[in-house]
């Protein structure tokens, strides 16, 4: 699976998830998702964004949009993360980086001195019709989501 660019139909993807869930894209044709990666379960940046998205969940629910937190983690791993930060969207399991490589998110990360591969926080936004419009790349926490959903807003032709 080659890696995906801005406006081109996401293909479809089945996925392991919290909840004993299975998520396959095409089951959310018509709603607008977000995805969003991110390095570690139940690590300090991580949590604050996974926490940002759970403030802000009724907004986007409202914009007719689905959220899906993603990482390597296993599920029991997303399953704790999920339940201690009562998050109310699920989290997916790329532990074989499918999604990873399709979205292009897999880099050599400097950590302590030494290089890791590992996933570079990023965030797309998929809309209704299934295709990618927008991406956030090498992101930062702070305001982050209020980004996102202010994009959102903009493509929805919500007023802000």
């Amino acid at each position: 699976m080659t890696s995906i660019s801005l406006g081109q139909a996401v293909p479809d993807f089945k996925i392991s998830a919290t909840a004993d869930n299975t998520v396959q894209l095409s089951d959310y044709r018509g709603k607008n998702i977000v995805l969003y990666f991110y390095p570690k379960d139940s690590t300090p940046g991580c949590t604050q964004e996974g926490q940002d998205f759970k403030a802000h969940f009724a907004e986007f629910s409202a914009l007719n949009c689905v959220i899906f937190g993603i990482s390597r983690d296993s599920i029991r791993s997303h399953e704790n993360f999920k339940c201690k930060q009562e998050f109310p969207f699920e989290l997916l399991s790329d532990t074989d980086e499918q999604l990873c490589r399709l979205f292009d998110v897999i880099k050599m990360k400097n950590m302590y001195g030494k290089q890791v591969r590992g996933i570079e926080r990023s965030t797309f936004l998929i809309n209704a019709q299934g295709l990618l419009i927008h991406e956030w790349r090498k992101v930062k926490v702070k305001n982050h989501v209020s980004e996102v959903l202010e994009q959102l807003k903009q493509q929805s032709g919500a007023n802000a």
